[in-house]
């Protein structure tokens, strides 16, 4: 459990350690997405439990993004987190691999049918820009 409300990275100790696992199994740079990618610049925030942390994104599909950010989490870790778009979304995110100083690779669900369709036409919109 973390106490100390100022901390934006998860602690490490020797006991903790095993579950902090910053890497995915498989071959380095294999690409694994079903959905195209695009290159999005958004605020987000992230709810993890009792901290908030600021992070921006760099690209987005359909069910994940890549978002940049300093403090990251561990592989497997979920969070909420506020997409900064017109209307801010809400998301349900886990993360997928962690590049450290630089961010991690999430995927994400929208817990409401009219959040998917708002999320629909940002999507059509940078297709439609690409």
């Amino acid at each position: 459990m973390l106490y100390a409300l100022d901390l934006c990275v998860p602690l490490t100790s020797p006991r903790s350690a095993g579950i902090m696992n910053t890497e995915v199994s498989g071959p380095r740079g294999q690409d694994r997405r079903r959905a195209p990618r695009f290159p999005y610049q958004a605020n987000l925030e992230i709810e993890w439990g009792s901290a908030r942390l600021k992070a921006r994104t760099r690209d987005i599909s359909e069910g994940g993004m890549f978002i940049e950010s300093e403090d990251v989490l561990w592989v497997g870790a979920g969070f909420r987190a506020r997409f900064g778009v017109e209307r801010p979304l809400w998301l349900n995110c886990s993360v997928k691999r962690v590049e450290p100083g630089l961010g991690m690779g999430i995927t994400f669900s929208l817990p409401e049918a009219q959040s998917q369709q708002h999320f629909q036409d940002l999507l059509a919109k940078l297709a439609a820009g690409s």
